[in-house]
């Protein structure tokens, strides 16, 4: 069997079928045997070794949720048998340190350490950081091979494994669901989206493609893989293999490194979804290009994903991330404000026309400026977990009455002779930070450059703010909401639903 498969693991159940690989020797027949508890053959499939890899792959039929089950394959007089195989939903989690922030450092840690044995359905298992300069056909290295939930897998140390995002998700999904979750944990803090992207990525993008260094301006179209169109602005940022001295800058930046060595080994997985943080790196590396890598990423990795497991991963794979949380509190520097505004396109909400299936955890209101890890690693991943798996059920699962995301306007009407902005919202709205003031106005008479001024909450209404533009004397050619690093106060956002959801920042 290829690398990642293990006793304990969970396989995609049905409608999908799971693809199931390994290693032989070349042009020999490879017999795959299913078996249930009792040792009755559920199903049987032969597959041949071929090269030049000298790999074997086959589709198993669709499986209904549960086990256990036994795997066997058999190659001449050799076989390994894989006990305790359970089939559900199979979900991989990525991103950078935030996602590779394990249960043992968040919020109520020993509390959530303690419960892990409650969920024996669970399944874990983490990838080792590597990185390649070619695309790798197998992971090099596991921290953590496929396992039932302990304390101690679970909180094995600081940024190693498990992932305390994908857990509480993965957790939280099997309450829903009630069907067995398996959990692949890829992630490595410090890195950039670039080293998670495809050279087909980087093509879509403009951006540079080899390992070394490459300067000067760079104007192109974002195609965003088969999706629409978009000019992206010039880029003057050198692509480096070496790393940084900022903290959330500190792995591996080469270009598709990441992709070669640790997303490439695994396209032959049949996934249910992906859950990602990543894009405090890319505050300080092209960050006006996530607009096109982001997406792009999402496009290719579910492109790839399909066609590694030979259809059996939806096309449109449901793709959830986090919106980017907080990091300087009163920092004049907008590069988050702005990422967080290209995680989503530059629509503001997910799903969109260029961003379909997917769904977005805000997490501005989450701050946490005394976390012993730094305040770009916020300890709250259980709010976090909560608003991905609200997301995760109404995209992936199909519940369209759930609310999963907060309010955002519709519209904006300028009452010129009172000197008022009235902004329409989606939703009906919770003003919870009286005294906040997170509008601004562009007050200018010319777009670029802009002079923002705040714009001071006068009434909310059930889904209407009033604003005052007082200090507006000339025209007013924007509107903005939550554009700073550091936005808002812990749950205390100006504006939420009555779910709880916080209205999400715009330009």
């Amino acid at each position: 069997f290829a690398s990642y498969y293990g006793d304990h693991m969970v396989l995609q159940q049905k409608p999908s079928g799971a693809v199931v690989w390994g290693h032989g020797e070349l042009g020999a027949m490879v017999t795959l045997t299913l078996s249930g508890a009792s040792g009755l053959v559920i199903m049987e499939k032969s597959a041949q070794v071929k090269g030049p890899s000298g790999t074997w792959t086959t589709v198993l039929d669709p499986m209904d949720r549960g086990g256990p089950y036994a795997l066997t394959a058999e190659q001449g007089l050799e076989n390994v048998t894989l006990r305790d195989i359970y089939f559900g939903d199979v979900w991989l989690c990525s991103g950078q340190s935030n996602m590779a922030m394990t249960v043992l450092q968040v919020a109520n840690a020993s509390q959530e350490l303690a419960a892990a044995a409650r969920y024996p359905h669970v399944r874990v298992f983490a990838a080792a950081p590597a990185r390649s300069s070619v695309e790798l056909e197998d992971l090099e290295q596991i921290d953590l091979p496929w396992s039932i939930p302990t304390a101690e897998n679970l909180g094995h140390g600081n940024f190693t494994y498990f992932s305390a995002v994908c857990w509480l998700l993965g957790r939280s999904l099997f309450e829903a669901l009630g069907t067995p979750i398996g959990l692949v944990e890829v992630a490595w803090g410090g890195t950039p989206i670039e080293a998670w992207s495809s050279r087909r990525v980087l093509q879509a993008c403009g951006l540079p493609e080899d390992t070394g260094r490459r300067e000067g301006p760079q104007i192109s179209l974002c195609c965003n893989l088969k999706a629409a169109l978009c000019f992206v602005p010039p880029l003057n940022i050198a692509l480096s293999s070496s790393t940084s001295p900022h903290q959330h800058l500190s792995g591996p930046q080469t270009p598709s490194v990441l992709w070669n060595a640790m997303i490439h080994p695994l396209l032959n997985m049949t996934l249910r979804g992906v859950a990602w943080y990543q894009g405090e790196a890319n505050t300080l590396l092209n960050t006006d290009q996530y607009n096109c890598t982001f997406p792009a990423l999402i496009a290719d990795w579910r492109w790839a994903f399909h066609t590694g497991s030979a259809g059996q991963t939806e096309p449109r794979l449901p793709f959830g991330f986090v919106q980017l949380s907080t990091y300087r509190r009163g920092s004049a520097d907008d590069s988050f404000a702005r990422l967080r505004w290209h995680q989503t396109a530059d629509l503001g909400v997910v799903p969109n026309a260029r961003m379909p299936s997917t769904f977005m955890a805000v997490a501005m209101d989450l701050g946490d400026e005394h976390s012993p890890y730094g305040s770009i690693h916020p300890r709250d991943k259980q709010n976090v977990a909560h608003r991905l798996l609200l997301g995760a059920m109404a995209v992936a699962y199909g519940d369209k009455g759930l609310v999963f995301q907060g309010p955002f306007p519709t519209r904006a009407v300028l009452e010129v002779t009172r000197g008022l902005l009235n902004v329409t919202y989606s939703q009906e709205l919770i003003w919870r930070q009286r005294d906040a003031q997170g509008f601004e106005v562009c007050c200018s008479s010319q777009a670029s450059p802009c002079q923002w001024l705040l714009a001071p909450v006068l009434a909310v209404g059930s889904r209407t703010v009033t604003l005052a533009l007082s200090g507006c004397r000339t025209l007013v050619l924007g509107l903005r909401y939550a554009w700073a690093e550091w936005p808002c106060e812990y749950l205390a956002c100006p504006l939420y639903n009555s779910q709880g959801l916080p209205a999400p920042p715009f330009l």
